[in-house]
């Protein structure tokens, strides 16, 4: 009974069949790698605790996918039925990545992805070669983060700003002089009616002269739109132009 209990019911004496040492060293060393990964890759964020968890535990679940296609199809197919597993595990990120309630952000879906990638070297056989990735990529990320690598100081002053303003207001560069004054760079993205039509919201993208001036900054622009609705938000992109 012990020496069925880790073999399959379609065993064949073409399976390869995985000893439960090499089965626990290879989970064992995923974990431990998605840990790592994880910890490195979020390095700086306030992720959710299901993110996190699901990151970590990631690189697992792909290498024991890997491991069963690769057990349980013949010498000669084996390569090719790595490549199928990885194209499942490719499939299934996209698909959580598409389709999931919340999008993901960019730091995010390529913590994903390094995670799959890990895994399906420590499915294949290959524990070093998935530690040494893992921590490359994840040096390589914090590295990039600790220097503002992509935006730098200028990406935290970057706002998204929404001016509600009555329809009988031309808004062609009524609030530009104000910009210019609280703002180096300011692009107007969108336009669209609001409350039946009878009013208009402005979408702005810019990037503020200086982050403490935010309150002057909409205490001038309730004096151009009638005291209306104002909000000011983090920029999930670049600075307008980039």
């Amino acid at each position: 009974m012990p020496d069925t209990l880790f073999q399959g019911i379609f065993d064949t004496e073409r399976t390869a069949v995985i000893a439960p040492e090499q089965f626990l060293l290879c989970v064992g060393a995923s974990l431990v790698i998605g840990l790592v990964l994880c910890a490195m890759m979020l390095w700086h964020t306030r992720p959710s605790a299901g993110f996190a968890v699901t990151l970590a535990t990631l690189p697992a679940v792909v290498c024991v996918v890997i491991m069963m296609v690769n057990g349980n199809v013949g010498t000669g197919v084996a390569v090719a039925g790595a490549f199928l597993g990885a194209g499942v595990a490719v499939m299934g990120a996209f698909s959580l990545v598409r389709f999931r309630s919340a999008p993901g952000s960019a730091r995010e879906i390529g913590a994903i992805f390094a995670a799959m990638g890990a895994g399906l070297m420590a499915g294949m056989g290959y524990l070093g070669y998935a530690a040494l990735f893992a921590l490359i990529l994840g040096g390589i990320t914090m590295a990039y983060h600790a220097l503002g690598f992509g935006g730098g100081k200028a990406a935290l002053r970057c706002r998204t700003l929404h001016i509600t303003i009555p329809e009988d207001l031309d808004y062609t560069g009524v609030f530009d002089p104000i910009l210019a004054q609280y703002a180096t760079e300011s692009e107007l993205k969108q336009v669209k009616t609001t409350n039946m039509g009878s009013l208009f919201k402005l979408t702005y993208d810019l990037t503020l002269r200086d982050g403490g001036q935010e309150k002057a900054l909409i205490d001038a622009l309730r004096q151009r739109n009638g005291n209306l609705e104002i909000s000011l938000c983090q920029q999930e992109t670049g600075p307008a132009g980039l």
